[in-house]
């Protein structure tokens, strides 16, 4: 045997052995791993990590949440040339091979030893899916050995369309998005199917590196993979040369695109985000829920936007503060200038600005503002800013510009419309307004009366500032707006609008009130005997502390208790007469909003329905039944019918969400019962009183609006502290807070009628824009008569007299035969007891 053959003979075993060595070690490895490889049907119940949506009531994006941007689309909403992109870029063997492409492993060999990189990638789609889907990351033989063996596995279980599909809706694209519906939307702000050739081709180079061929962070090295993916198509017969040509000379357009919202409503998101995580954990972040809120989106953004002028008016009134920061800007280029107003937080529309030079003849002033660069501000944008002294007084009206500010100062501005010159037409100017973040706070919460959906509600000047929650988490005194639950509780206690109370002063010694009291009416004046409607609209203090006195404290706690209304903070004094309690905003709307009903118990509530990723609702809020009689066994009945399909822990609530019952919440699925809480007929005068409040009282303002079934109460409470109005038709009620949120006076002249109440307006202009009047309709049991005004009684035929409403067992009794005669008899004994 020649040397040569044995030769042959050693490689041959060399050969035989190396092979069966590597077959024993592969079924070895099979056999490992089998066990532990997911079956392929987890893929098409895999949750892909989708953010939590919360939209609107008309379907408006409010908010969005978790780390990865992600939209699935079927691969029936992606373009062709798309799919043709990544192809090339990725595995252009995709539709040939089992899962394993040995021709695209081999490629990519030589491309690494011929150019030190690869271009094409050696794992093929489904690879990628493998990994992606089931495996670590980490960089092993066992989980390479693993991923073949699980892409093998998918592509007999799948077809090459689902595969591509599921591949498309999970790769990373860079800047937190995930899949190319999201990333169409976030480099390019476009959907999936708008993008033109070259963007394609710049997405289809990410899956690679997003970082190294992002783009937006590195331009240059993006181009020249997205021009060589544009060549892999040509070769490939997917595009043209034409076309290719025309892509690759197509200028990088893409930029930073976050997802913007529809409608401003942090607050109302929030609450929506908390109760979420309180009922799925963690998971609400990624399982793609989706949050359909009761608020109304172009509700919501009128509150949003009212409540901040409103704040900023007031602000406004009180004078200029200063500016918030000096700096030396001598010598200082206009990127050194940005890079300072970077340690200053844009808030809300107000961004931070230096003033750079100040041209008291003109009357203008040169500003460096954040995102805008060189701006010009006015004088006339600038009159407001009298110094600010106290919250009472101001410096005198600034005659220039230099008056308010001076060179170096760092103040906030906001951006007005750009002005074209009129010689140059090329030349445009970047115009702003001084302005101040507000020191004060409030609140605006608008429910629908009749069922406790939410349909408006901000929490604060601005979300990003301060997460603090005033329409939930403040409770603060609601002075004068508590008094219609106290003349509810008289006309449910045989009081009628036409009982009459002096209107005098009053000396009280009592211990709870830490010794004398000597209250007033805003007015510092008093009026004498005056019936409780007038004494009601006109706000008067004496009239209601006579009346809570007259009427007695335990009872008017016994009917707030009655009301729903919490009494855990409220004094057992007369001060209660005067709204010294504590409620939150949201208490006290939903106290007005069950006067508004018509008496009935409403709960609100924030979140409609709950959808899963796939769409399928898993819940919805429960229908409102209003309920008059035999209430209990209607319950009964509901919940006996109603299955619990979810134990869902209720005891245990979150900052966010003190003082509201959300219906996600409760366990039950059944309707939720609205018992009958007050007399019908004694909420039909409460309402009549109501609306004289706005006729000829402290709501006056709110005739504007031109209607006339507006009904509502200001409230200001000691100091001018906290300022209020509440109000309300027969079908929505809102309520307007504003305070300092470490209480303090709001200044001379702030009252309810001046802070709360022109925000209460501008909201209502929009929440009831081309709604039909609505008034509560008239139940049964009352009576129009005519009365004497100065006493209560009924009028002689001879004598003026107004009408006023009764229940028919309160009515005043009929003149007789003597008063008839004699117009200024009756009985006096009566009269003086209810004065005195």
């Amino acid at each position: 045997m020649s040397h040569l053959m044995r030769t042959s003979r050693v490689f041959a075993w060399i050969i035989l052995t190396g092979l069966s060595v590597a077959v024993i070690l592969s079924a070895s490895l099979y056999l490992y791993l089998r066990p532990s490889l997911p079956p392929v049907e987890q893929l098409l119940d895999v949750k892909l990590q989708t953010p939590l949506r919360v939209y609107s009531h008309d379907n408006e994006l409010i908010a969005e949440f978790g780390e990865k941007r992600r939209t699935p689309v079927t691969i029936e909403q992606i373009p062709t040339l798309q799919l043709q992109a990544f192809l090339a870029a990725e595995d252009a063997r995709f539709y040939d091979h089992f899962g394993v492409d040995i021709k695209g492993l081999t490629r990519a060999a030589i491309e690494l030893i011929s150019t030190g990189s690869i271009q094409s990638g050696g794992s093929t789609i489904t690879m990628q899916v493998a990994k992606n889907y089931f495996l670590s990351r980490d960089r092993t033989f066992i989980r390479k050995f693993s991923e073949i063996l699980l892409a093998i596995q998918i592509e007999r279980e799948l077809s090459k369309e689902r595969i591509f599909e599921l591949y498309l809706n999970k790769i990373y694209l860079g800047n937190r998005a995930y899949g190319i519906s999201a990333a169409a939307q976030v480099y390019y702000d476009k959907r999936v199917n708008e993008l033109s050739l070259a963007q394609m081709a710049m997405l289809a180079g990410l899956p690679k590196a997003p970082s190294a061929y992002n783009p937006i962070a590195d331009p240059e090295r993006a181009l020249v993979r997205r021009n060589w993916i544009l060549g892999r198509m040509e070769s490939l017969g997917f595009i043209t040369s034409d076309a290719r040509e025309l892509a690759s000379e197509a200028p990088i357009t893409a930029s930073y695109n976050a997802r913007d919202t529809d409608v401003d409503a942090d607050y109302v998101a929030e609450m929506a985000r908390s109760e979420m995580v309180r009922r799925f954990g963690d998971t609400a972040y990624t399982d793609g829920y989706s949050v359909t809120l009761t608020v109304d989106g172009q509700k919501q953004q009128t509150a949003t936007d009212t409540l901040r002028a409103g704040l900023e008016n007031y602000d406004r009134r009180h004078g200029f503060r200063g500016a918030i920061a000096q700096v030396d800007i001598d010598g200082m280029t206009p990127a050194e200038l940005s890079g300072e107003l970077a340690n200053y937080p844009s808030v809300e529309r107000l961004l931070p600005a230096i003033v750079t030079s100040i041209d008291d003849k003109n009357g203008e002033v040169q500003t460096h503002t954040r995102a805008l660069g060189a701006t010009t501000m006015a004088f006339d944008t600038m009159k407001w800013a009298r110094k600010y002294r106290t919250q009472s007084f101001t410096g005198p009206e600034p005659k220039k510009p230099s008056d308010i500010v001076s060179v170096g100062d760092v103040i906030y501005v906001k951006a007005l419309e750009p002005t074209q010159n009129a010689e140059d037409i090329t030349a445009i100017t970047q115009n702003v307004a001084l302005a101040q973040v507000p020191d004060v706070e409030g609140a605006l919460i608008s429910l629908n009366a009749k069922t406790g959906a939410i349909e408006a509600l901000s929490g604060g000047y601005s979300f990003g500032q301060s997460k603090y929650n005033r329409a939930t988490q403040a409770k603060r005194q609601p002075g004068s707006t508590f008094k219609p639950f106290l003349y509810l509780a008289a006309l449910e206690n045989g009081r009628t609008p036409a009982t009459i109370y002096n209107d005098a002063p009053i000396v009280l010694d009592n211990s709870d009130l830490e010794g004398s009291w000597r209250p007033q009416n805003a007015s510092g004046q008093f009026y004498g005997p005056t019936t409780l409607r007038k004494g009601l609209y006109r706000s008067r203090n004496l009239v209601s502390i006579r009346l809570l006195r007259d009427l007695g404290i335990r009872t008017t706690l016994s009917y707030l208790e009655q009301l729903k209304i919490p009494t855990d903070n409220m004094p057992e004094n007369l001060s209660l007469s005067l709204g010294s309690g504590l409620l939150s905003p949201m208490e006290l709307a939903r106290g007005f909003a069950v006067i508004a009903n018509g008496g009935y118990d409403v709960q609100p509530y924030l979140i409609e329905s709950i959808r899963e990723s796939n769409g399928t609702v898993i819940y919805e809020a429960p229908k409102t039944i209003r309920c008059d009689r035999d209430c209990d066994a209607l319950e009964e009945q509901y919940s006996s019918t109603s299955e619990n399909t979810e134990n869902i822990e209720t005891d245990e609530s979150t900052p966010e969400t003190v003082g509201i019952t959300l219906p996600a919440s409760r366990n039950s699925e059944g309707p939720r019962i609205m018992r009958k809480l007050a007399d019908s007929r004694s909420v039909y005068i409460m309402h009549s009183i109501m609306q004289d409040v706005i006729q000829q009282g402290t709501g006056r303002r709110a005739k504007a609006l031109g209607r006339n079934d507006l009904a509502g109460k200001t409230g200001t409470t000691n100091e001018q502290k906290d300022t209020w109005f509440a109000g309300y038709n027969h079908s929505v009620a809102t309520t307007v807070y504003v305070g300092f949120d470490q209480p303090a006076p709001l200044g001379r002249g702030e009252y309810g009628a001046s802070t709360a109440l022109p925000i209460w307006v501008d909201y209502m202009k929009t929440a009831l824009a081309d709604t039909p009047s609505s008034l509560m309709p008239r139940p049964n049991g009352l009576a129009n008569i005519r009365i004497n005004p100065e006493t209560g009684r009924r009028a002689h035929p001879d004598e003026e007299g107004v009408f006023e409403l009764f229940k028919e067992e309160n009515a005043p009794a009929p003149l007789t035969a003597d008063e008839l005669e004699n117009p200024s008899g009756g009985s006096e004994e009566s009269f003086s007891r209810q004065i005195f």
